[in-house]
């Protein structure tokens, strides 16, 4: 635990007052997730992602997204080779421990689906070849959303909802602007920044947080707000069974990161506006009236919240 604390204070001064959003990094990496960074430009996306990968012992992989990217720019590709007059694989950047996705909807459908595989079987197909990822890893995909009428491609749902957590960076504010101004001012923190992760300690702790204990009590609140999500009349399309496991993974990820072996209603409760929104799928009087964001909240102020002391129990 000492190395992620390191880790956390290296990335807060670098991306100051983000704390939350680097506490979700680390909980997507540690539950074996994907994370989709959205903001305006210039809010910093792009340099979290490349020292979230910094501050570990493995390595990373970039792409830069725009619309003549090709899938093979992605995965890979099979190439005759003049000299040796034979076929060689060339492995793409999607070989990699974090995948830096930079601006992910930029890209064509095509090219953005060439990392579904990936992203859930940790392995990509390379002309028949199978080419297997190694834990961990990680996709960091960022999008600005005020592109979204200037040559982007929206995510399709399958591919949203390989992602664990969708996370709004939003601006700083004044204070927190004030300490960038000061900090920035003479250095960049991120040239500081050292390998203090071991890609082992990192494979250790995804295996012990599936060791971290769910009640049945804290299972039944999980479930009941799933359902919850497809039951909404303004929801068409509620959770997934592959978000409901997300979403347990997450928490038990969080009980770990603070020191728990066991997941209790409010590890959910704060998870579940980053599993849910990017997944639900309103009807079309329900978007034109209210957003994925109120649609979640009407949700958890829907579902009780059991007993801590009930849910906790073993």
């Amino acid at each position: 635990m000492e190395n992620i604390r390191l880790a956390k204070e290296a990335l807060n001064r670098v991306i100051y007052g983000k704390e939350d959003v680097v506490e979700l990094l680390f909980t997507a990496l540690f539950a074996q997730g994907h994370v989709l960074l959205e903001s305006v430009p210039g809010t910093g996306k792009t340099k979290l992602a490349k020292s979230f990968a910094k501050v570990m012992d493995g390595k990373f992989g970039r792409v830069q997204f725009t619309p003549d990217v090709l899938p093979s720019d992605v995965t890979g590709i099979r190439f005759f080779n003049p000299k040796t007059q034979e076929f060689e694989l060339r492995v793409g950047p999607v070989v990699s421990n974090i995948l830096l996705a930079d601006e992910i909807n930029r890209a064509t459908p095509k090219t953005q689906s060439s990392l579904l595989e990936v992203m859930e079987e940790y392995q990509s197909t390379i002309d028949g070849e199978t080419i297997i990822v190694e834990a961990p890893f990680l996709v960091i995909a960022t999008q600005n959303p005020v592109e979204s009428n200037y040559g982007t491609f929206p995510l399709p749902e399958a591919q949203l909802d390989r992602f664990l957590f969708k996370v709004d960076i939003g601006y700083p504010t004044k204070e927190e602007e004030k300490q960038i101004l000061s900090t920035y001012r003479t250095s960049d923190p991120y040239e500081a920044i050292n390998a203090v992760l071991s890609l082992e300690e990192i494979r250790s702790i995804q295996r012990d947080i599936k060791q971290v204990t769910i009640s049945d009590v804290v299972y039944d609140y999980l479930l009941d707000l799933i359902h919850a999500s497809r039951n909404h009349q303004e929801v068409e399309l509620g959770i997934s069974p592959r978000g409901m496991l997300a979403l347990m993974r997450a928490t038990q990820a969080r009980a770990y990161l603070r020191g728990r072996e066991y997941v209790t209603p409010d590890d959910i409760k704060t998870l579940v506006p980053y599993v849910f929104e990017h997944r639900l799928i309103l009807t079309m009087e329900g978007s034109i009236k209210k957003t994925s964001e109120q649609i979640v909240q009407e949700i958890l102020e829907a579902v009780p919240v059991p007993v801590e002391e009930g849910a906790v129990t073993q």
